[in-house]
């Protein structure tokens, strides 16, 4: 509780809000805007919450990024575990999987009509499945940034040990940075600086933003509290500033220059980079992950033969714009009256770190 009452500290905030705003009254004249984007659904969560982008000036612009794993998987991905599980394989998959919209249906839809389809807390509930249903086969859905790779991938080895044969993943890993390469280099999206993800950087490290700040894009790591928020935003414009660009590690309680190498290591070992469509942003060259051949019998696309195309996304749903920060949630036509969280029409609506789904809970 102490904890939790050091970063939501009022004075402290009040005192941080006040030096933002003089920072940002401090800007050169002829710069009227810095756009600062945060890569972390948490992030994005956390910023609707504690009600923090009402509470900057109009000179600062707090942007939502691609930093949701579930809102950036495409409709494609979602039709081939549908059709796996319509071939009778058991389906394992985090929750907030279950109502993201494939082409013309949800994993919830295709479980209503019959599919076994588990949700599961921890993926070692899909290996005890496995284990306990020999004669199934079981596939889970591996979804994710760095942060939650090397706990999914570690499945492989653990089933492997285990003599366990009929547990597979379906990948759709995504790795941040080739992501932020790519809005960088977006003419359509407009950044002047990185609020970087804290989990993501638990694993990669401080280090792997360093190409961006040496391009001349400040990058601040920092945490989810609203003093970790604020104290990050306060760290750009103070960057901006002085005319600098560095990388600015504002949750070094967590987060090491060099990351976390054992996690590094296990990730290493079992995946290879390979080219990834990202919902919204189309195929960016090696910005995802997949099993590395040795490991096929793991691999649920070789294994039973399966393409996961890039889909149909629902027509109208802005939800690629506003993965890239192009638009606000608000500016969706859908958005509250066609698209909710009971009845979404795209998987910014669907997980509670899309950033639609922020909107909705805390900013209407």
């Amino acid at each position: 509780m102490r904890y939790l009452e050091a970063f939501r500290n009022p004075k402290a905030a009040a005192a941080l809000r006040a030096r933002i705003h003089d920072r940002a009254r401090a800007l050169p004249a002829g710069r009227k805007r810095v756009a600062i984007m945060e890569v972390c659904g948490s992030h994005t969560m956390a910023v609707s919450r504690y009600g923090i982008r009402q509470i900057l000036p109009e000179q600062v612009e707090l942007i939502s990024g691609p930093g949701c794993p579930v809102c950036v998987t495409p409709p494609g991905y979602v039709d081939a575990a549908i059709e796996l599980a319509r071939s009778g394989i058991i389906i394992v998959t985090f929750g907030d999987m279950l109502n993201v919209p494939g082409s013309a249906q949800s994993l919830a839809q295709c479980r209503a009509a019959g599919g076994r389809i588990e949700i599961c807390y921890s993926p070692t509930a899909a290996l005890e499945l496995a284990a306990g249903q020999p004669d199934r086969e079981v596939v889970f859905l591996a979804i994710g940034f760095e942060t939650t790779i090397a706990t999914v991938v570690s499945l492989v080895p653990e089933a492997t040990r285990r003599g366990i044969d009929n547990l597979s993943l379906l990948t759709a890993f995504k790795l941040v940075p080739p992501a932020l390469s790519a809005l960088l280099a977006d003419a359509d999206v407009a950044v002047d600086a990185f609020l970087c993800p804290a989990h993501v950087s638990a694993i990669i490290g401080a280090n792997a933003y360093r190409p961006y700040a040496e391009k001349g894009v400040p990058c601040v790591i920092a945490g989810f509290e609203p003093l970790d928020i604020l104290l990050g935003l306060d760290g750009v414009l103070e960057q901006v500033l002085a005319g600098q660009a560095t990388v600015d590690n504002q949750y070094s309680r967590v987060v090491r220059p060099d990351g976390n190498p054992k996690a590094q290591a296990l990730i290493g070992r079992y995946l290879v980079p390979v080219d990834a469509t990202w919902r919204g942003m189309g195929t960016i060259p090696a910005s995802g992950m997949a099993l590395r051949g040795e490991f096929a019998r793991h691999d649920a696309q070789k294994r039973f033969d399966i393409v996961v195309g890039p889909g149909t996304e629902s027509p109208g749903c802005l939800c690629g714009d506003v993965i890239k920060g192009k638009r606000r949630p608000m500016e969706c036509a859908m958005f509250g009256s066609a698209c909710t969280p009971e009845h979404p029409v795209g998987p910014c609506m669907v997980s509670s770190e899309g950033s639609c789904s922020a909107a909705y809970k805390y900013e209407r």
